[in-house]
């Protein structure tokens, strides 16, 4: 019997020279392994296929997805405000007759007053209305050559004010008033902030409902949180509440605040409040006229514009 392991390929040397014919033999499987090896030898040069990825739903259940809790989304809390707008109109002094028939045309029922006698005296004129007549009114001042400085819109929690400031004092000063007991008064302040104080408060059984105060201040710029520095500066201040008025309002109303006569003195409440002591710029756009430097006076629209309770 002949064995594998003694079988014999016979091979020829292509080698060029005298011993070109020389015949030598190799063993089968000396053979076999040299294939075996090659094989091997050119996979690893030709490096191996990465394993196939699977796509990240793979294998995801529906039930993988759903939230944890059931399915119920997270509640948002709301911040709870009471949110108003207020617009700063400017119209010429010389037009503030025509601010008579805007007041014609609004109410002042819902309105309080501390007092009626010093509030006019001080030359404040205060009135109230719902959105419907916005437009009308709006168009008013448009025809006495009004035009809108700016607009603060505010969010305010339940029991907090916010200042809108209306000038800077940037030295002492004597604002002279007529008090609630309808006498005539001077305040010695700054320097400071003369502004509009609004303060806001929720009613408690209503929602839609709230209650607003507004009235002139003199207050100090805070630049600080501290609660010690706070109370110091609210000693400093000095509230007019002569000046003072509130009212309930709901998502729609508005309050108009204006002068009642024209006040040219800067050292008077009315003055301070509502004149400007620079001339405006303004122009006519119903008769189309050149622009004109005139004494203006401001008028202060105040709208409720949403309650969050």
């Amino acid at each position: 019997m002949i064995r594998a392991s003694h079988i014999a390929v016979k091979l020829y040397s292509r080698v060029p020279g005298p011993e070109s014919n020389y015949l030598f033999s190799v063993p089968l499987t000396s053979l076999r392994a040299c294939i075996l090896y090659s094989v091997l030898l050119i996979l690893s040069l030709a490096g191996c296929a990465e394993p196939k990825e699977e796509p990240i739903w793979e294998n995801v259940k529906i039930g993988d997805l759903a939230p944890k809790d059931g399915g119920k989304m997270p509640q948002i809390q709301l911040l709870k405000t009471i949110n108003l707008d207020v617009h700063i109109v400017e119209i010429p002094a010389e037009n503030i007759d025509k601010i008579d028939r805007i007041r014609k045309r609004l109410y002042i029922r819902p309105l309080r007053l501390t007092n009626y006698r010093a509030f006019t005296a001080n030359s404040f004129l205060v009135r109230s209305g719902q959105m419907e007549m916005w437009n009308e009114i709006y168009e008013m001042l448009i025809a006495a050559e009004g035009q809108r400085i700016t607009k603060v819109s505010l969010m305010l929690p339940d029991g907090q004010d916010e200042t809108i400031a209306i000038t800077g004092l940037d030295g002492p000063r004597t604002i002279f008033y007529t008090s609630i007991n309808d006498s005539k008064e001077g305040a010695n302040v700054g320097p400071g902030i003369f502004g509009l104080r609004i303060k806001v408060g929720k009613i408690p059984g209503s929602k839609d409902v709230c209650d607003v105060i507004a009235y002139p201040v003199f207050t100090l710029p805070i630049t600080s949180t501290m609660p010690q520095i706070e109370s110091r500066v609210k000693l400093r201040e000095f509230n007019f509440t002569a000046a003072a008025f509130g009212l309930r309002m709901r998502p729609g109303d508005f309050v108009f605040l204006g002068p009642k006569e024209y006040i040219s003195d800067q050292t008077a409440l009315g003055g301070l409040f509502f004149s400007k002591p620079q001339d405006g710029l303004f122009f006519n756009q119903t008769e189309h006229k050149p622009p004109e430097r005139k004494p203006s006076v401001r008028i202060f629209l105040l709208v409720c514009t949403g309650i969050n309770y």
